[in-house]
């Protein structure tokens, strides 16, 4: 399955220690793609069990300016399973769509959203107002401008009404407008993401490794410094 998009996964204990210890996670993934990644970085659950997304990047137009740094890793897998079963032109309606800034505001939304496509109408290519206000009188005849005035029509002066009116949107590859149809919530939260979407799983550590693990954390509180009792208030006498 082609990668959609990817995140920095960031050791959140080491980052407050003053290192920068991560890598890129490509999704969508795997519990063992994950396992492995969490070890190199040493998110174990025993020396850390933290950790946060430095940045993501991927395919999807503008998808990462709307994904944050906490978020859940098998949040994050299923909204990349169920893009990678969108067609072209479903990616491209949904990369429009979140260019509008409609349901971006969680990756719940996101997810809701890829289910919720045909709540949309994208019109590829359209990139300004003159050529919207074309189409509705040249091709779908939303307007009936006789033959003779045509050459003289404002077709940018109609687009522009149109798309206020339909609180449409101009994005990069086209313009989008809500078709209408009821938006529906499928997604309530974690316990929607079926098992094979889940992800999320400390390494498996062997015997050897998790006694290291423990030794390493035990010699880590010891070697910090205790804090002073706080001083008892005594009254005069």
């Amino acid at each position: 399955m082609p990668s959609l998009f990817e995140a920095y996964i960031t050791n959140a204990g080491k980052y407050a220690e003053g290192q920068l210890v991560g890598e890129t996670l490509k999704f969508p993934t795997s519990t063992q793609e994950v396992q492995a990644l969490l070890k190199r970085i040493g998110v174990d659950g025993v020396r850390y069990e933290e950790y946060f997304i430095t940045s993501f990047d991927g395919d999807v137009l503008g998808l990462y300016d709307h994904l944050y740094e906490y978020a859940s890793l098998d949040e994050l897998n299923h909204l990349a399973c169920l893009l990678s079963e969108l067609s072209p032109e479903e990616i491209a309606t949904f990369e429009a769509v979140i260019n509008k800034g409609d349901h971006t505001s969680s990756v719940a939304e996101l997810i809701n959203l890829t289910q919720n496509l045909d709540c949309y109408e994208f019109f590829p290519g359209v990139d300004d107002d003159e050529t919207l206000g074309r189409i509705y009188v040249e091709e779908m005849e939303m307007l009936d401008v006789p033959e003779n005035v045509l050459p003289y029509f404002n077709f940018e002066d109609y687009g522009r009404d149109v798309r206020l009116n339909e609180a449409g949107h101009l994005a990069p590859g086209g313009y989008v407008r809500a078709t209408g149809e009821k938006f529906v919530e499928h997604y309530h939260g974690p316990e929607d993401i079926p098992s094979e979407h889940k992800v999320f799983a400390f390494p498996k550590l062997s015997i050897r490794e998790r006694l290291a693990a423990y030794k390493e954390v035990s010699g880590r509180a010891a070697a910090e410094p205790s804090k002073p009792a706080p001083e008892q208030d005594h009254d005069n006498r």
